[in-house]
């Protein structure tokens, strides 16, 4: 049995790999930190997680064979080097290690890299477009929420060369990709019946998105305009993204573009209508619809993910299954909750 440590397990992030791994068959949780709840039971920071008998400590405890990380950037890639420099395997699911560009991470998260010596070898945690590096590393940088959605609905379309370079990606979130903050524009009376946007002077996971579609574009680097909003819902990020076409296709020829790119992903669906977010709630998956406008020669993709599943804690899990050389979908294969 595998040996599992989560560093921040009090955040929300940490407390979903908390759930997946608590009932994982191939692996054992053995230990838990989050030093604003040391010492506290985890059923008794999350009720939720009642039957996950564990106590939370200041810092991992005993030997681990996988550690994942859900601190805050810099404050997490600090934490892991050490077991990196053991050569145990780490996920982290914060940005520090996704941008290749080490000048492009500082100046976009305004600090200086704790470790940019291990930069080069980690390996961007999709699956979808990195598996078979993923089974070689010991190093993975879990993809961000919004990049995940941007990136598997239009990196079909980009290798394909069928769109333009420039990728307009207007994508709504669910109020917990901010985390447990008791920030006031989260509360009820701000967020209920309302919807805002933000980032528009630029977001941290532009840059991520550039990258990877830059990565499989068959006609060069990719410009990506994002503008994320908060919507009035928990969890769930739906996605619309649009850029121009090359040539004149079909909606029968695109629909089978996609159908292709994702024939053997477990977790990806090209589906027949535009998807809701409430159809991915608590499952790994990202539902995909891509749709052909004809009169202005426009690609559209929707796409869906639940924001802590496919967009945080699940795809960690899914990349640590592909680590380990197990199942890939092993404590992933529950379906949606609805409504």
């Amino acid at each position: 049995m595998t040996r599992v440590g989560i560093i921040n397990v009090t955040g929300y992030a940490g407390s979903e790999l908390a759930r997946i791994l608590h009932n994982h068959p191939e692996v054992e949780l053995t230990s838990i930190t989050g030093r604003s709840a040391a010492g506290k039971q985890l059923s008794e920071v999350f009720p939720h997680l009642r039957t996950a008998s564990m106590t939370i400590t200041p810092e991992i405890e005993g030997s681990v064979d996988v550690v994942f990380s859900a601190l805050p950037h810099a404050a997490s890639a600090e934490k892991l080097k050490p077991f990196i420099d053991d050569g145990i395997p780490a996920i982290d699911i914060s940005a520090d290690f996704r941008l290749k560009d080490l000048a492009t991470y500082e100046s976009w998260y305004k600090v200086e890299h704790p470790c940019p010596n291990y930069i080069e070898s980690a390996v961007y945690g999709l699956p979808e477009l990195h598996r078979s590096k993923l089974k070689q590393t010991k190093l993975v940088a879990n993809p961000g929420c919004y990049p995940t959605g941007t990136i598997l609905g239009m990196a079909p379309a980009m290798r394909a060369g069928i769109v333009q370079t420039d990728v307009i990606s207007d994508c709504k979130s669910g109020i917990s990709g901010a985390g447990r903050s008791a920030k006031m524009e989260y509360g009820f009376s701000e967020l209920n019946d309302n919807m805002s946007a933000y980032g528009l002077s630029g977001h941290r996971h532009q840059p991520e998105m550039a990258q990877e579609l830059s990565g499989v574009s068959a006609s060069g680097p990719v410009n990506v305009t994002f503008v994320p909003h908060l919507a009035p819902m928990t969890r769930g990020i739906l996605g619309t993204h649009y850029a121009k076409l090359t040539r004149n296709v079909t909606q029968a020829e695109v629909t089978e573009l996609y159908r292709e790119f994702y024939a053997d992903e477990p977790f990806v669906h090209v589906v027949p209508a535009p998807p809701a977010t409430k159809e991915t709630w608590g499952s790994n998956d990202c539902l995909i619809y891509p749709y052909v406008r004809v009169e202005t020669g426009t690609l559209i993709v929707v796409s869906a993910i639940d924001n802590l599943v496919k967009g945080a804690a699940g795809a960690g899990v899914q990349n640590m299954n592909i680590m380990l050389g197990i199942e890939e979908t092993l404590g992933l294969e529950g379906l949606p909750v609805y409504p």
